[in-house]
């Protein structure tokens, strides 16, 4: 992962968490509602470590009830 996009994908990796901590939902709890996503997978997201494709956001925030909306905008 270029260190240019650490801060997005650590900002959308926080996003993440607040709306499955919203949920109620652990990361293995999210993990099982996503095929082929795997809980490892959800915490390195979550922490800003991993690169992951659009669809996989797409799935989570569907996964998530959420808009991706929620998930890319900028806070500040």
């Amino acid at each position: 992962m270029e260190n240019d996009f650490n801060g997005h994908y650590k900002k959308i990796g926080e996003l993440i968490k607040s709306k499955r901590l919203e949920k109620g939902l652990t990361q293995q709890d999210l993990a099982d509602k996503i095929p082929k996503l795997d809980r490892a997978k959800i915490s390195d997201m979550e922490n800003g470590k991993e690169d992951f494709y659009f669809s996989t956001l797409i799935k989570i925030c569907d996964a998530l009830e959420t808009d991706i909306i929620f998930i890319l905008q900028e806070k500040n």
